[in-house]
């Protein structure tokens, strides 16, 4: 397994001394950085690799959430937070996990290992990409979406839209839905452009099922109707 590089941002120093003892006991994490404010954190991610970051919420200057937002790639991010308030927030910003404090090693394992699926697929998809770079792709017609431990084929043709829900996506067919455990942005990274859109934090939809738009919603021609995000109206119409 490869080295997953980990970088800790936050505040309060028992917490460091909490995270470099469990990632010591965790063989394929590395400890790359440790930051006590964001805006510290900013800086070291343009001079350093960072595969995971684990991030407190509540920091001086800039908060977790806000850091999250400045990202415009950001890494896999697990909140470690004293404060369950903020847990449906992050999860809209697509964070792998999220730890409150106090938090055994048992829980921190199993939020590092989810982690460590969606890294995975990330590099798999790099590596694909690498490979077919310049070629033309035998395989744009469908994806494999992992669903109640099978790859499913899935033909892109016949999906309407994908809805996030935290760290798992329905991916809708025709006549029922696959759950898979990954995010919608990874998703995103992997569709065709020209056929698939993003209206709205939670759903990607596929442009040919579109029937019309009505004030904050479009309507599917199946007769679903999704709501268009206020800040994803603009990209919709640009890319009808």
């Amino acid at each position: 397994m490869l080295t997953t590089n980990c970088l800790i941002v936050d505040d309060e120093p028992l917490a460091h001394e909490v995270l470099l003892r469990y990632i010591a006991d965790i063989p394929f994490l590395k400890n790359v950085g440790q930051c006590y404010l964001a805006t510290e954190a900013l800086t070291f991610l343009h001079t350093q690799a960072v595969d995971l970051v684990f991030l407190d919420i509540h920091m001086p200057k800039l908060n977790g959430l806000e850091f999250i937002r400045t990202l415009q790639q950001p890494p896999l991010i697990i909140i470690t937070s004293a404060h369950e308030a903020y847990a449906l927030e992050s999860f809209n910003l697509e964070v792998c996990d999220y730890l409150l404090k106090p938090f055994r090693f048992d829980r921190f394992l199993k939020a590092v290992n989810r982690a460590q699926t969606q890294l995975d697929f990330r590099r798999q998809m790099a590596v694909s990409e690498t490979k077919n770079e310049g070629m033309p792709s035998l395989e744009s017609s469908f994806i494999y979406v992992k669903s109640d431990k099978k790859r499913v084929k899935v033909v892109l043709d016949e999906i309407l839209y994908f809805e996030s829900l935290g760290n798992y996506v329905k991916v809708w067919g025709p006549q029922k839905f696959l759950l898979t455990p990954r995010t919608l942005i990874s998703f995103e990274e992997q569709l065709p452009k020209d056929s698939f859109i993003r209206i709205h934090k939670s759903f990607i939809i596929n442009k040919k099922f579109i029937h019309y738009l009505e004030a904050n919603m479009i309507h599917l021609s199946n007769g679903k109707a999704l709501p268009i995000g206020k800040n994803f109206r603009h990209l919709l119409i640009e890319g009808l």
